[in-house]
């Protein structure tokens, strides 16, 4: 009798997510909103917006323009035809799941629409421009082997004065999200969300907590590993100071930005 042939390994998607912050008296609130009982990523999961690279996000994405640094640090480990694809992915997960669009307004965005996403192709047609340069790469994190479906999910921080919409206007939501609102990071917390969503929380505020030109300064990039260790997408003469969140993470080894 023969044995069986072992698991194919998952394979690893890659992803894109955005923290969307603004602020509310001085009070930091981000986007969050809750995964379906019967999503098989996640579910019932609080998460920001995000999703998984589509194949059609690369013909649009060499459209998109890129903050110097953000791209400087896509470099690191992620390929030149790839980068604005991740980013492109992050602004139409953004307005499909919240109907937000994170963009400007330009006469020449329909012309684009049938390169565009089917999805993404309202937010063109209205003459909104998908706008990257709002864009800070903040994380990025790696789902563990033995789940359902496996992401290599950048992270990008965005502040709500990018979008050109009204941040609570959650109306061309598709639904892929319930209760979608804007939480501060204490009430973030409470609510039920995954490890790595917490982790992402706490690098958050740190960055957050920096006032004036210190909250734009180049800070390393978390890169977490399958929950056994953190490595540090690194700014040229910036070093990093190693975390400790959980289990096994923590190990230091640093990529370095040129």
């Amino acid at each position: 009798m023969s044995e069986a042939a072992p698991p194919q390994p998952q394979p690893i998607r890659d992803a894109a997510t955005v923290i969307l912050v603004r602020e509310d008296g001085g009070r930091p609130l981000v986007l969050m909103g809750q995964r379906g009982t019967r999503a098989a990523f996640m579910p019932s999961k609080f998460v920001f917006p995000g999703g998984a690279v589509d194949p059609e996000d690369n013909a649009l994405g060499e459209e998109l323009t890129l903050a110097p640094e953000t791209e400087r640090l896509l470099a690191v480990e992620t390929p030149s035809g790839r980068r604005r694809a991740l980013a492109l992915a992050a602004i139409r997960e953004l307005w499909e799941e919240s109907g937000l669009a994170l963009g400007r307004p330009d006469p020449g965005a329909p012309a684009l629409a049938p390169r565009a996403p089917e999805t993404l192709r309202p937010m063109l047609e209205a003459g909104i421009r998908p706008d990257g340069t709002g864009l800070r790469f903040v994380f990025r994190a790696v789902t563990p082997p033995g789940r359902p479906r496996r992401f290599d999910a950048r992270f990008f921080l965005a502040h709500a004065s990018s979008l050109c919409c009204d941040p609570e206007d959650f109306s061309r939501a598709c639904g892929e999200l319930g209760c979608l609102q804007w939480v501060d990071l204490a009430t973030a917390r409470s609510l039920p969300h995954a490890y790595i969503t917490g982790v992402v929380l706490s690098e958050i505020e740190a960055i957050l907590a920096d006032r004036g030109a210190d909250r734009n300064a180049p800070r390393p990039v978390p890169f977490y590993h399958d929950d056994r260790f953190v490595s540090y997408i690194t700014p040229a003469g910036v070093t990093p100071t190693p975390r400790t969140w959980g289990p096994g993470a923590g190990t230091e080894r640093r990529g370095a930005v040129s």
